[in-house]
């Protein structure tokens, strides 16, 4: 067996590693494919060195089949196609009050604990969701990304002709609006890369350069001049974070989903002024993964064209260099398969 260990530095190397035979209530998987994450880019960069126990197999975004099931593991046999929802919640306490995604000891595996990035993983039963049958597993392999936008466009209430406007146009902010669409919303996505506008546009939807365009104009008169029912924040960018309330109808609702490591200024005076909402979209929970793997199997979303190209796992130094000196890349997938 061969495993992907991060050794900082921006360094990956390729080294033997040993099956973990499957303890009570765990399944040994063999990972078939497994996308590099914009969590996994700031790990290389150095940025998680205080979190990650280097060396450490990281990795998150996987398909798989069952190899081997451990003792009290039921609805799931060697050979079946599975995907992983990372998240152990294991250290749950009442006072998280049932919120188990997002509970105060949760663990990311992948991130505190080992991931994907190897031919063999074992992991809790209870993270493992089955795949359709005859779903490729390099589709898969986009669940996971997939069922954060699941959760955030389920989060915002969109309903059939709401107008969204979806702030970044990244891997996450793609499959919000996919997902929003989907959901039946209009949907305009803002955003000021060239190629990502471009690629916005391939998939079917309405982009926009926020740098050239009046986006609060653009949001009146795609709805008889009030606005915007809902604004997804996915750019983490301050100015993005300022302006956002502009784009709102009354009472309009703020999903943000990029990570903002800093206090950034926000207008509270439009909270106030039109009754805005706003809330936080972390992670997924189970449901979320199961409407990502319905859409996935449906066919109904451009996904496969999401997938920028894959790579053996052999090369993923190479992959994340290129990915640095690239990042216009969608998703690269890994080939972990033995």
């Amino acid at each position: 067996m061969k495993a992907a260990y991060y050794q900082g530095n921006r360094t990956f190397t390729i080294a033997s590693s040993a099956a973990v035979p499957p303890g009570p209530g765990e399944v040994r998987l063999d990972v078939a494919y497994c996308g590099v994450c914009g969590t996994d880019i700031h790990i290389y960069h150095g940025a998680m060195d205080k979190r990650v126990k280097i060396p450490q197999i990281i990795g998150h975004e996987a398909s798989a089949t069952v190899g081997e099931v451990g003792e009290g593991v039921t609805g799931f046999q060697p050979g079946d196609p599975v995907v992983v929802r990372p998240l152990d919640n294991r250290a749950e306490t009442p006072a998280d009050r049932g919120h188990s995604h997002i509970c105060k000891g949760l663990k990311f595996i992948g991130i505190d604990s080992p991931g994907a990035y190897q031919n063999s993983w074992t992991v809790p039963a209870f993270t493992l969701h089955k795949a359709p049958a005859g779903l490729d597993l390099k589709l898969a392999a986009l669940a996971e990304p997939l069922a954060v936008a699941c959760h955030d466009v389920r989060l915002s209430g969109a309903k059939p002709g709401e107008l969204a406007v979806v702030l970044g146009g990244g891997p996450i902010g793609l499959l919000v609006a996919l997902v929003a669409r989907n959901a039946g919303a209009r949907v305009i996505l803002s955003e000021v890369n060239e190629f990502r506008l471009d690629f916005a546009r391939s998939l079917g939807l309405e982009a926009v350069h926020s740098g050239r365009n009046d986006l609060v104009k653009l949001c009146q008169d795609q709805s008889e001049g009030s606005g915007a029912d809902i604004v997804f924040e996915v750019s983490g960018a301050k100015s993005a974070a300022l302006g956002m309330t502009d784009l709102l109808a009354i009472r309009g609702r703020i999903v943000v989903v990029a990570i903002y490591p800093q206090p950034v200024e926000i207008n509270l005076f439009h909270f106030f002024w039109k009754e805005l909402q706003m809330r936080g979209a972390r992670v997924y929970e189970p449901e979320d993964y199961e409407k990502a793997l319905s859409l996935l199997a449906s066919g109904c979303l451009p996904l496969e064209k999401m997938i920028t190209k894959t790579v053996p796992l052999g090369n993923v130094q190479q992959a994340f260099e290129e990915l640095d000196a690239n990042p216009n890349a969608m998703k690269v997938l890994l080939d972990c398969r033995a």
